[in-house]
């Protein structure tokens, strides 16, 4: 099975943020802010691409970076925000 098909997130984040290196080192606790993979501008289009893509409004979706920090954290806002996307 892809990546696409087990994990949007992630397959997200690696085709925008990663497209053309080694993504082995992408794990669910692997700081995507403090490593600069995403950074403030990559947010907003993380936090657009999620409102999109999950059906959240985007009033509902946290602005602070540490809500985005791995893709457990992400995981985690997208489950609790739209229970029936994950």
């Amino acid at each position: 099975m892809s990546a696409t098909a087990t994990d949007p997130i992630r397959d997200y984040i690696v085709q925008e943020f990663l497209a053309g290196e080694d993504a082995a080192d992408l794990t669910d606790d692997f700081d995507l802010i403090e490593s600069t993979v995403v950074n403030s501008l990559g947010l907003v289009r993380l936090i657009s691409w999620i409102s999109e893509t999950y059906g959240i409004p985007v009033d509902d979706i946290p602005l602070e970076p540490a809500a985005y920090r791995t893709l457990a954290d992400i995981r985690r806002f997208v489950a609790e925000a739209a229970p029936a996307a994950v």
